[in-house]
């Protein structure tokens, strides 16, 4: 039974201009931001065609070409010259535009997109650096496109309020993918026990598509169930408050996050894989699958999804799983189907309402140190009877 409250007084959102972070055709900063980005990432790229052993993923390199993609560097280093020059012809935000310039120029001296690929030596530890800059570009341009085309709050501008902190944390979850895939693969160590080779050999002789589902609902089931004691146990509550703390939602919040959080949800949600043991196409199915909706969830877009709501997890279930209106609260954990919040009486979709407020009833520490010693903190004030 879904959690209802018919004589709640739903309000519409209201959301102001903010004309300081507004990006305007002409005034320099569009320009300038681009450059800088592209620089950023080109910078990024050549090191990391420098120094692969240490700044890519073993599991990553699997899927791309890297001599392909020095072909996309090559065009992203001029793209940011081209638009840190726009901002000198514009004669504004000429600062971000000389940023933009200096990195690319310091990525083409140390090589730039003629850095010669090979045979790469693997390391126990390293940094995601490309994981990070393909899911900041993918992201960015289906996302933020999305929100563009169609927003939900059309007066949300993208650098909105505290971007800078989850844009932070997005870099954070994805150079230390070795880190958390490492340890979610120790957690799952411990399940040997329980793995029979027969019944995943079952699993693997499946179409992908059935493999496909049923990953996703053992998945999603592990998932609803951890979720769920973040947000019922007290003692664990401090450390999801984090996550809740984002109170403008777009593509990029979803990214907040506490690192207990990161690292436990992780290895979680590999138990059943593992215990399945899926084809290889059927498990790149759900990963690319799971990493999408996850994003596209917290997104501020008003795409409708007709029946597919009824199934799936979308931006409006999950806006209201992060709304601070009292009957939102403990509700929608799931993360990719709605089945398990429905069964067990945890979901709120009233119709066709959307949320007036987000965040936490009680506010956090804004900057990120304050949010990662947030849950000590909470937990050394509480008296020890509690």
């Amino acid at each position: 039974m879904a959690k209802q409250d018919p004589s709640y007084p739903y309000q519409k959102r209201q959301v102001e201009l903010d004309t300081q972070r507004q990006f305007r055709v002409g005034d320099g900063k569009i320009s300038g931001y681009l450059s800088v980005m592209l620089g950023a990432l080109s910078l990024l790229a050549v090191l990391a065609y420098l120094f692969p052993s240490y700044l890519t993923t073993t599991e990553l390199r699997k899927t791309y070409d890297a001599e392909s993609l020095q072909h996309v560097l090559k065009y992203g280093m001029y793209f940011s010259l081209f638009f840190g020059a726009m901002t000198h012809l514009l004669k504004k935000c000429r600062r971000l535009g000389c940023v933009g310039i200096s990195l690319t120029l310091i990525a083409f001296a140390l090589g730039g997109y003629t850095v010669p690929v090979g045979p790469v030596e693997p390391v126990a530890l390293s940094l995601g650096v490309d994981w990070l800059i393909l899911a900041f570009l993918g992201s960015a341009a289906i996302f933020v496109t999305l929100e563009k085309l169609l927003p939900k709050y059309k007066n949300q501008v993208i650098l909105r309020k505290e971007w800078e902190t989850d844009f932070l944390y997005f870099c954070f979850n994805h150079l230390a993918i070795s880190a958390i895939l490492i340890y979610a693969n120790y957690h799952v160590s411990h399940f040997s026990w329980a793995v029979s080779p027969s019944f995943q050999e079952t699993i693997q002789s499946l179409p992908v598509i059935v493999q496909f589902t049923l990953i996703l609902i053992a998945a999603d089931f592990v998932l609803y169930w951890e979720h769920r004691l973040f947000h019922e146990v007290k003692a664990l509550w401090p450390v999801h408050a984090v996550h809740h703390s984002v109170e403008n939602l777009d593509w990029l919040a979803g990214s907040r996050g506490h690192f207990l959080q990161i690292f436990s949800e992780r290895a979680m949600v590999m138990v059943p894989l593992y215990l399945l043991g899926p084809s290889e196409a059927a498990l790149n199915a759900y990963v690319a699958f799971a990493a999408l909706q996850a994003v596209l969830i917290h997104c501020n877009t008003r795409l409708h999804f007709g029946v597919l709501k009824y199934i799936f997890v979308t931006p409006q279930f999950h806006h209201w799983h992060h709304s601070s209106e009292k009957p939102a609260i403990d509700t929608n954990y799931s993360a990719h189907l709605v089945v398990f919040d429905w069964l067990f009486g945890t979901m709120h979709m009233p119709g066709k309402h959307w949320p007036a407020e987000y965040g936490t009833t009680k506010p956090l520490p804004k900057s990120i140190l304050g949010q990662i010693m947030y849950p000590i903190t909470v937990w050394k004030k509480r008296k020890p009877q509690e």
